[in-house]
């Protein structure tokens, strides 16, 4: 199906939003949404989910564009989900709290079920992104 870089950054973005708000009450059911607000020297919870949502926008988008990129939706899925929990929890986030990067400890159990949230994450952004874009062109 041929769709406009528009219409990919849009869907993207709805995905985001919805990955995110599902994600993110996982992470506060979990008490772990407070750790994002910590990047920013923060402890607000309001902040947290601010950061969160913007991330996850941000991961819709990018997860649209590379639609282009990477054709076959379940290779995508795994590759983007796997891809930001590299970036997200095992480099960004370790090294704005001051820490260093968590790549040596990515194995560790704590580590992998952050994997799996993340593959969760990635998931439901490719779920949402083919519902919308069957709407689109109904």
């Amino acid at each position: 199906m041929q769709f406009s870089v528009n219409k990919a950054i849009k869907t993207g973005i709805i995905g985001g939003i919805i990955g995110g708000i599902i994600f993110g009450m996982i992470m506060q059911m979990m008490g772990k949404i407070a750790m994002i607000a910590g990047m920013m020297g923060s402890s607000s919870l309001l902040n947290a989910w601010i950061i969160h949502m913007m991330i996850s926008i941000i991961f819709g988008i990018i997860f649209g564009l590379l639609t282009f990129v990477i054709k076959n939706r379940i290779v995508l899925t795994i590759i983007f989900g796997i891809g930001i929990w590299i970036v997200g929890p095992l480099v960004i986030m370790p090294i704005m709290m001051g820490m260093g990067t968590n790549l040596s400890s990515a194995f560790a159990n704590q580590q992998l079920m952050s994997l799996g949230t993340h593959l969760f994450f990635s998931i439901i952004v490719v779920i949402v992104f083919k519902i919308c874009l069957k709407k689109q062109t109904s």
